[in-house]
């Protein structure tokens, strides 16, 4: 199965993300799955053993239960076949983070500028004919 069969599918994409923070057991994986998506547990396991037969997840025993990991070589497959892509994206991103930091900026100097100043877009009080 390719990569991106197997990461197509967004519970299996969800699953990763679960692992991504550290080897989950079974029933943990599970449980979340099958709240998030409202799929049976043998479908869950079915989604598992996907990830671990094409490489994308490790299992170990640990007792009764069955700890589940990311396998990161898959995805390094992945970055690499991403690599020519990213041109399309990165530019947008780093002109994103110059108009960021421009903002930031600006938001600094303003309010160093109008520290203990009014308010200058306020309405202008306006005198009553009692206060001529």
């Amino acid at each position: 199965m390719h990569a991106f069969d197997v990461l197509g599918d967004p519970v299996r994409r969800r699953i990763l993300e679960l692992l991504a923070d550290g080897e989950q057991a079974a029933g943990a994986v599970s449980g979340v799955i099958r709240a998030e998506f409202g799929i049976s547990p043998p479908a869950v396991s079915q989604h598992l053993r996907v990830l671990r037969e094409s490489g994308f997840a490790t299992v170990r025993p640990d007792g009764t239960r069955r700890l589940y990991a990311v396998e990161a070589a898959p995805l390094q497959e992945v970055d690499i076949w991403l690599e020519q892509f990213r041109q399309f994206w990165s530019r947008h991103l780093d002109a994103l983070a110059t108009e960021l930091v421009r903002g930031k900026r600006e938001q600094r100097d303003n309010g160093a500028n109008t520290a203990g100043t009014p308010d200058r877009r306020q309405e202008p009080t306006s005198v009553s004919e009692e206060d001529t």
